[in-house]
């Protein structure tokens, strides 16, 4: 047996010895020209229009099953939408038509126009009055995918996962249209969609470590973005006033399941606002969202009943800590902290510095309470350094982040737009970065130039995209909603 006059060995599947079979006869496996009329969810949802007019449908999908019985046959058709019943028997179609449906596998792509019928058992069927096979498929279908205990084979062959679960299409289906909501909903209020780089010549706007690669024309070196708040904020000092980016980020850190070290981002800034008017944007954008999406305001995720309804619980960072472990953030040493952190049960490590210290406290505290939606407001200026500090005490950032089902979903400030402030703040980072702290901010002179010009009162809001998606559709890991997550190299 050939392939265009290519020998094929004995121990190829039956798969690809039908590929023969089909070219021997001239057939094209790969037929391009049928034309689909109808979705199969279409087709279930009207399913009394069809049966009693009659009306042909042309559908197409991918065979999931088969069963064949002497000179006719059932398929089960799976689209992007639904599964229906495919009936096709000799008498119904021409020669070629019915040579091709009868050398059909589980896996292949056809097509077929027919009417639509219900059988004896009630199962809504096409029978094929014209039978087209439009893409082989030359290795079979996984039997029991489902049940596959290595869950990154899952992630590994995302193409596999889909063909056999609908309900990871669902994931991304859902995820898809909460970012067609979210851009809705700030263009009727007058925000403007932007772009900016994802090379820069130097990472800022967040804490982070970045990836490193080499422009050759240019000779430089760049960074892929941590973030893109530097730029943005550029465009509030050009006069644009309510700008608002889905970005891809990327930063060098570890795995788990809520960690992917590229991942996406809704930022927004807000001319003439500040953290309060941020506060408020995003209580009534995420509360849109959900009962958009999920048309209700209470779900469940991971076990969890979350309460939506506003208005949403706010607590303070200082007090919550000071509540939960007798450890005050502005007040005690890195020694006391340590010593306080430890008698409290919770696990430390002597390198962390004090913001570090500051963030596992939050996390070990306070993090695990926050079920339904909170606001944890008021974070040390030490560990914001592009935020605005509140007049009464400059130790304060006028800053909150928001938890949602005990994950961190936004981050969120008023924006500081002293030029001189920034500059020492900057400073300060790169004495961090000197120490050894390779996530501390450098120096944007750039930035710092745009500032000088006069920036306005600005709020700025930062939501991840990916952990929200993981609560809208109960997803346990942030794999689950980022269609190609990045994977360690499988052993040889």
């Amino acid at each position: 047996m050939t392939i265009d006059n290519v020998p094929l060995p004995d121990s190829l599947s039956e798969q690809v010895k039908r590929l023969a079979f089909y070219r021997e006869r001239g057939i094209d496996p790969y037929d391009s020209s049928f034309r689909r009329t109808h979705a199969i969810e279409d087709i279930r949802e009207n399913e009394t229009v069809y049966l009693d007019t009659g009306k042909k449908v042309s559908v197409s999908g991918r065979v999931m099953a088969l069963r064949r019985h002497g000179k006719a046959f059932f398929a089960d058709l799976q689209d992007r939408s639904a599964r229906i019943q495919i009936y096709a028997k000799k008498d119904n179609l021409a020669e070629e038509e019915f040579e091709i449906a009868r050398a059909t596998d589980v896996g292949d792509l056809i097509g077929v126009t027919g009417s639509v019928f219900k059988t004896r058992t009630g199962e809504l069927t096409v029978v094929a009055g014209t039978f087209v096979l439009l893409g082989k498929c030359l290795k079979p279908l996984p039997e029991k995918w489902h049940g596959l205990r290595d869950v990154e084979a899952r992630y590994r062959r995302r193409y596999l996962d889909m063909i056999m679960n609908l309900e990871v299409r669902k994931i991304f289906y859902l995820r898809s249209r909460a970012l067609r909501v979210m851009r809705n909903f700030l263009d009727d209020r007058g925000f403007l969609e932007v772009e900016t780089p994802m090379m820069q010549l130097l990472p800022g706007g967040a804490l982070a470590r970045p990836f490193k690669t080499f422009h050759n024309a240019l000779g430089l070196d760049l960074f892929l973005r941590i973030a893109p708040e530097l730029f943005l904020k550029r465009l509030i000092v050009g006069g644009l006033e309510k700008v608002y980016e889905i970005n891809r980020n990327f930063r060098n850190e570890g795995l788990s399941i809520r960690h992917n070290p590229e991942f996406t981002m809704l930022e927004l800034y807000q001319a003439f606002g500040n953290y309060e008017t941020m506060l408020e944007l995003c209580e009534e954008l995420l509360c849109f969202v959900v009962q958009t999406i999920l048309k209700s305001l209470r779900i469940k995720y991971q076990g969890l009943d979350i309460d939506f309804t506003p208005p949403w619980t706010r607590i303070n960072l200082r007090k919550s800590i000071l509540d939960a472990s007798g450890i005050d953030i502005f007040e005690d040493s890195s020694e006391v902290m340590f010593f306080k952190a430890e008698r409290a049960g919770m696990h430390v490590e002597k390198n962390w510095d004090r913001g570090k210290m500051i963030n596992e406290l939050l996390e070990h505290f306070v993090q695990p309470h926050c079920v339904n939606p909170t606001f944890v407001l008021e974070y040390p200026v030490e560990i914001s350094p592009l935020s605005r500090s509140k007049k009464n005490d400059p130790r304060v950032a006028e800053r909150f982040e928001l938890f949602i089902g005990k994950e961190e979903i936004g981050n969120a400030y008023s924006e500081l737009n002293d030029p001189i402030e920034q500059r020492k703040r900057f400073e300060s980072q790169l004495y961090k970065r000197e120490m050894g702290d390779y996530e501390a901010h450098l120096v944007d002179t750039d930035y710092l130039e745009a500032l000088e010009y006069g920036m306005p009162p600005t709020g700025g809001m930062g939501i991840g995209i990916d952990r929200l998606v993981m609560i809208l559709t109960d997803s346990s890991s942030i794999r689950e909603v980022i269609l190609f997550p990045i994977l360690r190299p499988r052993p040889d």
